[in-house]
């Protein structure tokens, strides 16, 4: 099969677009046929191997798995002999190491039937980011409806997901971005639009009582500045913290040791898929609440020029790989 694969760590030069052999199911295992998959930060993080602190669970000297990818829709084609609820040709969507490939191995409590309202690409932009997004507004934003919520990177493709699941949950949202994305941000229902470039937001003129940043590279004083004495903060990933530790301390450590001594709650999150978040992903899109936005879609031979296309950091929605 053809597949995106790299031997060492580094840039998206080293990806390499060659037939490989084709994966094997175990009886615990679903095989699927690949037809779209996701390529967003985990992606570029893996490639890279940064931050170095990360190696320790993907491989220290090289990645332990060669092929890229994690999200992924497409169809079953064969699943082994103790799985359960899945059958040849159905369409599912959810994550597996190595989606970009013709054909992936996924363990099928990481999958869900696709909604059939969905393309294959669409479905593709759903799983990581989308529980990502989910989990920062229900669970550790424990959002209420008529909370005002604030999400930085809102046109993003975790951003752009967080706006829509806090406005299903009864949420008034402002969404930031760049001058070139208010349209979009107001077309997926934001309530409000500040363009970060023109209005500083976090003056503490205006207060929020949840404030989601996708963008992980402001201050925490400044963010506390603008958060409601009793709300929260849920800081998205783990940049902005250097090639040894990224984000990790910031997010993971500082952010809830700040919390105990102030009447805010402050936390950080990474990419944690669990097939129960998935589920209400899908009922949230087939109620027509959520509509995954892609920004654009490379064929998989040019899943190289899709990094660096997201390495630009200029994203309305997610990059979907095209197989």
């Amino acid at each position: 099969m053809k597949a995106i694969v790299q031997d060492r760590y580094g840039s998206a030069d080293i990806l390499e677009f060659r037939d490989i052999d084709d994966p094997v199911a175990g009886d615990g295992d679903v095989l699927v046929r690949v037809r779209a998959a996701g390529c967003g930060p985990d992606v570029w993080h893996l490639m890279t191997g940064l931050p170095y602190m990360a190696r320790l669970a993907v491989g220290f000297r090289r990645p332990k798995v060669a092929v890229r990818g994690w999200d992924v829709a497409g169809a079953v084609e064969a699943v082994g002999a103790s799985v359960a609820g899945f059958r040849p040709s159905d369409e599912v969507m959810g994550t597996a190491e190595g989606s970009f490939a013709e054909l992936v191995v996924a363990r099928p409590g990481k999958l869900i039937p696709q909604p059939a309202t969905l393309t294959f690409e669409q479905a593709a932009a759903v799983p990581i980011s989308g529980t990502t997004a989910l989990r920062a507004v229900r669970d550790e934003g424990d959002v209420r409806p008529g909370q005002n919520v604030l999400v930085i990177g809102a046109a993003g493709g975790v951003g752009s997901l967080a706006v829509q699941i806090a406005k299903a949950m009864g949420a008034v949202v402002t969404g930031v971005c760049s001058t070139s994305k208010k349209d979009l941000v107001r077309s997926i229902g934001a309530d409000d639009v500040i363009d970060y470039t023109r209005e500083d937001f976090l003056d503490g003129a205006r207060h929020w009582d949840l404030i989601i940043d996708t963008a992980g590279r402001r201050p925490l004083s400044r963010l506390r500045r603008a958060l409601a004495p009793k709300g929260a903060l849920v800081i998205v990933g783990g940049d902005g913290g250097g090639h040894w530790t990224g984000g990790f301390f910031r997010g993971v450590l500082r952010a809830p040791l700040v919390s105990l001594f102030v009447g805010q709650r402050l936390r950080g999150l990474n990419s944690k898929v669990k097939q129960q978040d998935l589920v209400a992903l899908r009922e949230l899109i087939e109620a027509g609440k959520v509509v995954p936005v892609i920004d654009r879609t490379f064929p998989l031979g040019e899943a190289p020029q899709a990094i660096r296309y997201l390495e630009e950091g200029h994203l309305k929605g997610k990059v979907v790989i095209a197989v």
